[in-house]
């Protein structure tokens, strides 16, 4: 993949062979009766219990890490009331196809005099909030990283390298500034070739985001406030800010917002239901939005992207908080995984899915929209799209200059019909698909759609 850079001679982004999504206005232009529509996860149900006697209600900051062909996951298990307190540890569990998965007994450490469980650390300073990561930097002498750690501790980094014994990277922490009480989240960004961390700090009252990196992973420089353009402020518990595996070059933030004095539960129907008088009067639901460097955040969808379902239980305080990471699971779909039911006794971890690239799309209805791009200059010899279209519906794609001019050869009606449901069509002209003779020149691209969705293109 490459990385995002600025073309000096035709004043264009240049995106290269990088998929492109439409989680944000980055490269449009102009919409005229298209739009940008999110898209609702779907439901798979629970993937696991959060049963254990050292897991419990109060089960939070989860990462889920796809290695080759082992599913990992990392949680704080906490089955007291009170958070921070010594009872935090960091639980773990595996799958080998996301879908179905199982607690190994470790036999690391002793819980209530036997060995025979999934916990990989216990340590105060650490399990409040540890959260890990695959480490793809090419120089990278260990293959896990992670960062933990409170506001009175700082945070420690921490290295393995099977993901599950961890060892502190330096006895001293590594960043001491922020809040620091939520899941600070880490990784190597091959786009801006350096280590981030996203964590938590406060903005004018509201739980919000700074961001530091780093070139080795413990000398970290001083943190950034995140800003987020036009969008108002709102309590960002979690952010889980990551690269997207499809196209590393976009951070996405699948996070929990929370809405305080927001109470749906009453007080007689939490005494009903056994929620501590600390955890119900307010409400949280799971926000997307996204980042492609610096300090900035594009909020282009407000709504939210996973609503609490029916039943009281999803209307309490910090449940539908995501986990780290979004994780392919099929040939054609990703998984999201989000705690729910926090500080109940069926705490658990829920699966939902949608289409490979499917968080959003460009689309238009029945009556037709279309799309302009700014000027971009890309890399390769074929244009590929991941749509989907009714059988009414049809997709036409149009190569300009940088002026907007038709280029001979790539008109719309030079364009073969683009209809059906799939994840990579290459487009053709004049039953043709090569796009070489533009490659590394700049151009736009405008899109005529009919109750049609596309959710991603690249060249290559």
């Amino acid at each position: 993949m490459t990385g995002y850079g600025f073309d000096s001679h035709s004043q264009s982004e240049y995106i290269g062979n990088n998929r492109e999504l439409f989680v944000d206005d980055f490269l449009i232009d102009r919409l005229d009766g298209a739009t940008l529509e999110m898209h609702a996860p779907k439901d798979e149900g629970i993937a696991f219990t959060l049963d254990n006697p050292w897991e419990g209600k109060f089960s939070l900051y989860s990462t889920i890490i796809k290695d080759d062909s082992i599913y990992r996951v990392y949680y704080r298990g906490l089955p007291d009331v009170k958070e921070g307190n010594d009872r935090e540890l960091t639980c773990y569990a595996e799958s080998k196809d996301g879908i179905n998965w199982y607690k190994p007994s470790l036999g690391i450490h002793e819980i209530n005099g036997s060995k025979d469980n999934n916990v990989i650390l216990i340590d105060k300073d650490l399990t409040h909030n540890f959260s890990p990561f695959l480490d793809t930097n090419p120089n990278a002498k260990e293959k896990y990283k992670a960062l933990a750690g409170k506001k009175a501790t700082g945070l420690y980094a921490l290295t393995s390298e099977d993901g599950i014994h961890w060892v502190k990277a330096k006895n001293q922490p590594v960043l001491n500034e922020g809040n620091l009480d939520s899941q600070n989240v880490s990784f190597w960004s091959a786009s801006e070739n350096k280590y981030l961390v996203y964590f938590r700090t406060s903005d004018s009252g509201f739980r919000s985001v700074s961001r530091a990196s780093s070139l080795d992973f413990t000398n970290w420089d001083e943190g950034v406030e995140m800003k987020y353009g036009a969008a108002p402020l709102e309590h960002l518990y979690t952010q889980q800010t990551s690269p997207y595996f499809r196209a590393p070059q976009i951070y996405l933030a699948i996070g929990g917002r929370f809405m305080p004095n927001k109470q749906v539960v009453t007080d007689e129907q939490a005494a009903q239901m056994g929620i501590d008088p600390n955890y119900y009067k307010a409400c949280s639901d799971a926000f997307l939005m996204s980042s492609r460097g610096g300090a900035v955040y594009n909020r282009y969808f407000m709504e939210s992207f996973i609503r609490p379902a029916m039943g009281l239980s999803n209307w309490v305080s910090r449940t539908n908080y995501p986990a780290l990471n979004v994780v392919q699971t099929s040939e054609y779909e990703m998984s999201i995984y989000v705690n729910q039911d926090y500080a109940q006794s069926t705490a658990h971890m829920r699966r939902y899915s949608m289409r490979l690239d499917g968080f959003s799309s460009l689309t238009a209805g029945y009556g037709g929209g279309e799309m302009i791009t700014k000027p971009f200059v890309f890399d390769g010899k074929a244009l590929e799209l991941n749509f989907s279209t009714s059988a009414a519906g049809e997709v036409f794609v149009e190569l300009l200059d940088e002026k907007g001019n038709k280029i001979p050869g790539f008109s719309k009606e030079e364009c073969q019909t683009i209809i059906g449901n799939e994840l990579a069509r290459n487009v053709y002209w004049n039953k043709n698909t090569d796009v070489s003779k533009l490659s590394g020149k700049a151009v736009r691209m405008k899109i005529y759609l009919k109750d049609a969705n596309i959710y991603s293109f690249r060249f290559h």
